[in-house]
């Protein structure tokens, strides 16, 4: 759903950007150097075969606050590659990633005597594993990540006397360490943003991870999700090796990446990192879903056509929808509402006037018979009102986050709402009552949750007006009509450090729930904010797995480290222009290394409206999604691909070739699940020791052999395609072959073709 929570231009975006820098220092001036860091005062093994130590701060300073004076390491070979290196206050328990929702091993609990003597004082200042080595300097304290097999370091927390960055710091609110880079590393992740320069991280542009509801057509900015993690490949000597740093933080952040070094900016919880060895791309995915969640086993029907819009304003639209789709032959799998079918935008209600229940279920009936399948949207944000029975049982049930020991009041499409807090097993209880409820009103066979970073229409602390309908019902529905007094009286509202939320350091409580609301057990939004989308996934998986024990297709907007165990995404609020078609594949392939493999964009863009070759073009990257659906705007003209003559043909040409793949998508699906591997890759997934191929960002694989070369430009009849070492087959006319020793080589690519080749470098019969 349109969400116009920030719609500036990308031009805007640069130009308040560039001001910004000039008094904030942006991304790419000389940072400043806080504290001389940390020495370490006690070491000793740990019964499981770790490292625990002690670290005391060297010089007390105030900014951004206090110095945490004691702090505890713990270091653990997890597995023979992985590596886990821990380190909180000593002395007082602070926040972390819940251990439920992301199970994994606890480290040692907080001593109660510091630096008293040991009963295993450690001797060495290295710590070996089969694959990695972890070793440390004293004073200042730093640590380092070596690959055994060859020496390489691939993370170094000592400045080394540099200028790129100083010593380690650790504050309540305020958390910085660095790491050494070589210029020629290759880097990915470190999402969710737009990143206009490909897939390749970019040094000094910003990356800043926060939760947040911001159109994606705002480039180098927080969106919807938070991923700290990325890999690092290197080519050495011809031979590649690949690694993946997680940093396990929710709370908000920025990381400076300048090309020789990076450095993380973080407002709260625990340096908690993670180390994988690779030393393959495939072996990190392998290595980090292991431990994050394996990606969810869809079902077979979700790797299908979609159509969705925000507008179908009654049933009888949607009837239409899908008999036009037949009529032009163009296969669809499943239909969609976004919240037409609602009464009044209330979760788990239905329009009795547009969407007739005996209808409804008729038509349902129909569809379902033909093997089709139906999916609706839900937003978090549930209508505050007295007769409203998912309210009435939420109240009584104490499901939502309080601010001041009342519920938090927000609004968004309904007008006034209350958030459930699904960080709270009574919510949870009482959300997957209200999806039985539902879907026992409704066989739906699927779920949309969207709206989920939370997204708000308002800030601060507000009340429902008295004497004003609102919202008024004329006029879009997101302009704020409570009465809202902004909330700056605490620290965690108006933290020391400014992230740059939204790529304008806005406040972190703007447009979404005040960050020093409260959740379950007292746990402040400040620290679970950007949990919340991966929270509400776990939770609607969980009602959807106990309705009839199917796998359940969930669709989530926002995400965290382990959504993809859950939920599949899209990559939000995008518009329909040439640039937004390009971005699309970076997006689509970051995610599949962030452990979310079933995901696509909103085929021919969300808003305003495409042109015909434009469409024509994104059906022909977007058959080729792992998750592919057209979706558009409200406010935009009908785009169903049959609205056109010549987009109808080459949507058959393209979806036609998909479901010809479908038994080969499914089994990439089932090594998702099993591997991790991501469904749609980066070609250097398949050819790491080919350097020319690491920024490639305008093709892509599916599985290990298949490659897209799609038209991403306007009045293009070629595409210049680089084709790695290699036979390579048109999947369209096999009989047509390039044999390349690693060169680009240019295509006929007239309206209605897209170039997709097969290589037998790989043979699907032992992956695929």
């Amino acid at each position: 759903m349109f969400s116009p929570t920030y719609l500036l231009s990308s031009s805007s975006l640069y130009v308040l950007l560039v001001l910004l820098s000039c008094f904030y220092g942006g991304f790419s001036s000389a940072p400043t150097k806080i504290g001389k860091g940390y020495r370490l005062i006690s070491a000793e093994e740990t019964p499981d075969g770790g490292f625990l130590g002690h670290l005391q701060v060297k010089q007390k300073n105030n900014i951004y606050g206090p110095d945490i004076p004691l702090l505890q390491l713990y270091v653990k070979h997890e597995t023979g590659d992985r590596l886990r290196v821990h380190i909180t206050d000593a002395e007082k328990q602070r926040w972390e990633v819940p251990y439920n929702l992301l199970p994994r091993e606890q480290p040692p609990a907080l001593k109660q005597t510091i630096g008293r003597s040991r009963k295993n004082p450690l001797t060495v200042s290295e710590l070996a594993g089969s694959e990695l080595i972890f070793s440390f300097i004293a004073d200042p304290f730093s640590f380092a990540v070596k690959r055994k097999s060859n020496g390489q370091t691939l993370f170094n927390s000592s400045s080394g006397g540099s200028d790129s960055f100083g010593e380690m710091v650790f504050k309540d609110q305020y958390l910085e360490i660095s790491t050494q880079l070589p210029k020629d590393a290759s880097l990915y992740g470190l999402g969710e943003n737009t990143q206009p320069h490909g897939i390749k991280l970019y040094p000094n542009d910003p990356y800043t991870l926060y939760t947040t509801d911001v159109s994606a057509i705002n480039l180098n900015t927080d969106l919807y999700g938070s991923h700290p993690v990325y890999m690092d490949l290197r080519n050495v000597g011809g031979q590649p090796f690949a690694h993946a740093v997680l940093l396990l933080n929710s709370n908000g952040m920025d990381v400076f990446y300048r090309g020789n070094s990076l450095t993380y900016k973080i407002i709260g919880g625990v340096f908690d990192f993670y180390f994988f060895s690779g030393p393959t791309p495939l072996g990190f995915v392998d290595q980090y879903t292991s431990f994050i969640g394996r990606p969810a086993p869809m079902p077979y029907w979700s790797l299908g056509f979609h159509q969705c819009r925000w507008g179908y304003h009654n049933l009888s639209v949607v009837e239409d929808v899908v008999e036009n789709y037949r009529k032009a032959q163009i296969p669809l799998d499943v239909i969609w509402n976004d919240d037409d079918h609602m009464d009044g935008h209330k979760d788990f209600t239905l329009n009795p006037v547009n969407y007739p229940r005996p209808k409804l279920l008729a038509f349902l009936d129909r569809i379902h018979s033909r093997g089709m399948k139906y999916i609706v949207i839900i937003d978090p944000g549930i209508g505050v009102n007295s007769s409203y029975g998912v309210y009435q049982r939420g109240i009584a049930n104490d499901v939502f986050i309080k601010y001041d020991g009342e519920p938090y009041l927000a609004q968004v499409w309904p007008g006034a709402v209350n958030f459930p807090d699904f960080l709270n097993p009574n919510t949870v209880a009482w959300w997957g009552d209200e999806v039985r409820r539902f879907h026992e009103l409704v066989p739906v066979d699927g779920l949309w949750i969207d709206m989920n970073e939370a997204s708000n229409f308002c800030s601060g602390k507000c009340t429902i007006p008295k004497g004003k309908q609102c919202p008024s019902g004329t006029g879009p529905g997101w302009i704020c009509c409570l009465d809202c007094k902004n909330i700056t009286k605490t620290r965690w509202d108006d933290p020391p450090y400014k992230i740059n939320a939204s790529g304008l350091q806005i406040p972190i409580g703007f447009k979404t729930i005040a960050t020093s609301a409260v959740h379950y057990n007292g746990v402040l939004e400040y620290d679970a904010h950007s949990l919340y989308g991966f929270s509400q996934a776990i939770a609607t998986h969980k009602a959807l797995q106990g309705l009839e024990g199917k796998r359940p297709f969930i669709l989530s907007r926002s995400t965290y480290v382990g959504s993809g165990k859950y939920a599949a995404h899209w990559t939000g609020d995008n518009k329909g222009t040439w640039e937004d078609l390009k971005y699309s594949i970076t997006t689509v392939l970051n995610f599949g290394m962030f452990g979310v493999p079933m995901v696509g964009a909103d085929i021919c863009g969300f808003y305003p409206a495409p042109t015909e070759e434009l469409c024509n073009r994104w059906i022909e990257v977007g058959a080729f999604y792992p998750f592919s659906r057209d979706h558009a705007n409200y406010y935009s003209p009908r785009q169903e691909l049959y609205q056109w003559k010549t987009v109808t043909k080459s949507a058959q040409n393209a979806l036609g070739m998909r479901y010809k793949l479908l038994p080969y998508l499914y089994t990439l699906n089932y090594l998702a699940h099993t591997s991790g591997a991501p469904i749609a890759r980066p070609l250097f997934f398949s050819f790491p020791a080919y350097k020319e191929c690491y920024g490639l960002s305008t093709q892509f694989l599916l599985g290990s052999s298949l490659m897209v070369s799609p038209v991403l430009e306007k009045g293009k009849t070629s595409v210049k395609a680089l084709f790695p070492p290699g036979s390579w087959y048109s999947l369209f006319d096999m009989t047509q072959t390039i044999v390349s020793k690693g060169q680009y080589f240019t295509l006929d690519a007239p309206l209605h073709v897209v170039n997709v080749h097969r290589t037998p470098y790989y043979q699907c019969s032992k992956e695929e």
